[in-house]
């Protein structure tokens, strides 16, 4: 994963209503929902919940297919098991980049 792509996603999931509606996506994992149910479950006008689908497609968070006249939708967890790995891999370790090795140190950091 390239840095851009990284701070597109973390641009799209951090804005309230797009994070929360990311995290029902993966709540409903493999089966995916329609819009109806994601706008219903949050409380999300129709047009509205439409603009952050769109945007969270474009970052390549979120995937969808068309069955007939309904559109599913789902998590694209790759893309977040990939931005896990870019965070492990960059942000954690100095160490990783010299030593030509990802070491996770995340656990050993106090905030």
């Amino acid at each position: 994963m390239e840095m851009y792509e990284a701070l597109e996603a973390f641009s799209s999931l951090s804005q309230e209503t797009r994070l929360r509606v990311f995290k029902l996506l993966i709540e409903y994992g493999s089966d995916g929902v329609l819009p109806g149910k994601i706008a219903e479950k949050l409380k999300i006008p129709d047009n509205t919940l439409s603009f952050h689908l769109s945007h969270m497609s474009k970052a390549g968070l979120v995937t969808s297919k068309k069955e007939g006249r309904q559109i599913t939708y789902y998590a694209n967890c790759d893309l977040m098991d990939d931005l896990i790995k870019y965070l492990v891999e960059n942000c954690c370790s100095k160490e990783a980049k010299s030593k030509g090795k990802a070491k996770n140190n995340c656990n050993e950091r106090k905030c």
